[in-house]
């Protein structure tokens, strides 16, 4: 088996598969021993963002990753089957490209892709140098040959060729949902994934009712499409650039019963149980029948009073980067909330990351 990054083994998937269903299994058995939901990747191009770095020797350049047992030996890439079929198509052409361009080689340190399933792409050149106007013409006529969007990086300077994001569709149910997502900003790496954790979530909070309140909810990913199971919505995020793009997303997607708060997810949980501060007073919290709370929080997990917070609702459908931080939150709330449903997405094949969801319900009396 080689070990260049990025490579895929088909033959392999559904074993590693099992394997990673048994381990949550496993893991999770003293709060739940019900059935798992578990939903595959395509065993190849399933990942929609990426980022090289180039490596320069002599006249020839590449695209390189690194090993952290060995930091300073690069790796070629010279494809990454992980990798959308857009990221693999534009690799070697940005590549050719660069080496026929002396502006757009020298000091190039790093390239970042982000793509989309209708094959829309923003490329990211970072420099270890200044960018001046002969570089942007050099980078306009690239972004044109190449049909992409391209933004030039180097310290204190971003230079935005076309746009700075591109636009994702992700359909769910038959239902097609759309989403700006900016450069730098987090999106879920594995779009037909992420169209399999929306048609999850969705489906538990169908026979709920009454209002959500989300946290950490990036540029809405989740937002928009529970928005239809709930009167109201009121979700919180602390990225302004996540919070502007979860607002124009909301209008993309004719999105009406939501407001989305610019707040940590600790700074919440303190409003909300103390009632001060400005921001808590202007969601005017009284005016809403919350039943359900939604996390999608980092991998550190829900900090203590957070989970304090989310103790306080009937329903919490929580998804999650890092089972073991979930299994820790889980625990915590056992007195009051048990293990409904679990699922498990496979957001990242030919590695052991794995990402889960829970439906917990309080208990009865």
């Amino acid at each position: 088996m080689s070990d260049r990054p990025g490579q895929v083994y088909p033959a392999q998937y559904e074993a590693q598969l099992t394997d990673k269903i048994n381990q949550l299994r496993m893991a999770f058995e003293p709060v739940y021993t019900g059935a798992i939901d578990v939903y595959a990747s395509p065993d190849a191009h399933f990942r929609m963002r990426a980022e090289f770095r180039v490596w320069h020797e002599g006249e020839r350049s590449y695209f390189a990753m690194f090993d952290p047992e060995n930091p300073r030996d690069p790796i070629e890439v010279p494809d990454f089957p992980i990798g959308s079929e857009t990221i693999n198509r534009l690799m070697p052409l940005l590549m050719e490209a660069i080496h026929q361009d002396s502006e757009l080689r020298y000091r190039l340190f790093q390239v970042e892709f982000l793509t989309t399933l209708s094959d829309e792409a923003l490329v990211t050149l970072v420099y270890h140098r200044k960018l001046d106007e002969t570089w942007e013409q050099s980078a306009r006529d690239l972004a044109e040959n190449l049909g992409i969007e391209l933004i030039g990086r180097s310290r204190k300077q971003r230079i935005v060729i076309g746009r700075d994001y591109v636009t994702e569709c992700l359909v769910v149910n038959g239902q097609k949902f759309r989403y700006r997502q900016i450069e730098n900003s987090f999106t879920q790496p594995n779009a037909q994934v992420c169209e399999k954790m929306l048609e999850w979530a969705i489906q538990q909070a169908e026979p709920l009712s009454g209002d959500l309140l989300e946290l950490y909810c990036g540029l809405g990913t989740f937002t928009i499409p529970l928005s239809y199971q709930f009167d109201r919505v009121l979700a919180t995020e602390i990225s302004k650039t996540s919070v502007r793009a979860a607002e124009h997303n909301l209008g993309l997607n004719g999105i009406e019963n939501v407001v989305i708060g610019r707040m940590s997810a600790e700074d919440f949980s303190v409003g909300w149980r103390t009632g001060e501060g400005r921001r808590i007073k202007e969601y005017q919290l009284d005016r809403y029948q919350f039943s359900t709370v939604f996390v999608d929080p980092p991998r550190s997990g829900l900090d203590d009073d957070t989970v304090e917070l989310v103790r306080e609702f009937d329903h919490i459908l929580y998804i999650s980067c890092n089972p073991e931080t979930l299994l820790a939150n889980i625990q915590a709330l056992q007195s009051t909330h048990e293990v409904k449903r679990m699922a498990l997405f496979d957001q990242f094949p030919y590695s052991h990351h794995r990402e889960a969801g829970a439906l917990l319900t309080r208990r009865p009396g």
